[in-house]
């Protein structure tokens, strides 16, 4: 016969057992329902915004395409077979069956009113999702003031001409020819910001012409003596707008009477 204390021993172990079972089984479901309801461990990627896109059906569309990747080329028109001296220009032809653009550009210089000495060609392929491709390229480098965004005034910035008179002592009427204005070579334009810095110094070409590339904004023009003339032109205030060429010319006084 088992002893008394033995069985008393045998009963409370067994319901400490029994407890210990339903504390852990409570702890488990206390666990499984904060995970379920509470933040994830993995944070959610959020799905791409979807965009439109890009359809090339038209010819205009190809060759904004085309400007878009050689912004160079802004200012561009189509060719045009009764305008004579035609620089720049370009042709769009659809490519049979293939849904491409083919662009072909010319930018040409130098005596163009007999078909230009110098020019550059390119072809361009512009695929219907917008793609460009550069089929060829041949000809010589185009000078950086003849891209047709600078000759268009897309360049942003001050430009003009300084010229010298009176050229003859009689001012005839109607004026003659011969006694025009005559250019200013040589001559310094100094640039100034609206707080009277010095933000460009030119020197005009020998067809009295100059320009100096500045950001939008408001300047002064203050034009320096040039040599063997008498009168120099005051400062001139102008602001300049995006994309514009601010033009800004010059008299210069020969001191002739």
């Amino acid at each position: 016969m088992e002893p008394k204390w033995a069985h008393h021993r045998r009963t409370a172990m067994t319901h400490l057992r029994s407890r210990s079972l339903v504390t852990f089984a409570l702890v488990a479901l206390l666990v499984g329902a904060c995970t379920s309801t509470g933040a994830p461990t993995t944070p959610i990627t959020p799905s791409p915004t979807p965009t439109t896109p890009v359809v090339i059906t038209e010819p205009a569309q190809a060759v904004a395409r085309v400007i878009l990747a050689e912004p160079r080329l802004a200012g561009l028109t189509a060719y045009d077979t009764n305008l004579i001296g035609q620089a720049s220009w370009y042709k769009v032809t659809p490519a049979s069956g293939v849904g491409v653009f083919v662009v072909e550009v010319r930018v040409g210089w130098g005596d163009c009113q007999a078909g230009c000495i110098s020019e550059h060609k390119w072809f361009y392929a512009v695929a219907p999702d917008g793609a460009v491709t550069v089929v060829s390229e041949s000809g010589e480098a185009v000078p950086a003031e003849l891209w047709p965004s600078q000759a268009s005034g897309i360049r942003t910035g001050i430009g003009g001409t300084a010229t010298a008179g009176p050229v003859c002592p009689v001012v005839r009427n109607p004026p003659d020819p011969a006694c025009a204005p005559r250019p200013v070579a040589g001559a310094v334009i100094v640039i100034r910001d609206a707080s009277g810095k010095e933000i460009a110094r030119v020197t005009t070409a020998n067809d009295g012409t100059y320009f100096a590339d500045v950001p939008a904004g408001g300047y002064v023009i203050e034009p320096q003596a040039a040599q063997g003339l008498l009168g120099t032109p005051g400062p001139t205030s102008i602001v300049v707008s995006e994309g514009v060429t601010s033009r800004v010319d010059l008299g210069y006084d020969t001191g002739i009477r």
